[in-house]
């Protein structure tokens, strides 16, 4: 007697989908480190500095945002 099983989930095998999941996990984790080390980066510029660049202490997470997951 045989036995046999399914693993597919909407057409897709469990493997594929896991390996899906890793992927995403992975690219969000690096967005994540990209707007961190941006936020930290822009963080440890002066009042001078930022002003020259047009930036205030205020849009640094929305500028560390764009940077990070706005796709170019």
């Amino acid at each position: 007697m045989a036995h046999t099983s399914d693993t597919r989930i909407f057409g897709t095998s469990a493997v594929s989908h896991f390996a899906n999941l890793r992927n995403t996990l992975a690219i969000r984790f690096g967005q994540y480190q990209t707007y961190r080390e941006t936020l930290r980066e822009l963080e440890s510029l002066t009042k001078r500095e930022l002003n020259d660049l047009g930036l205030n202490q205020h849009t640094l997470q929305a500028v560390a945002r764009e940077a990070a997951y706005v796709k170019a």
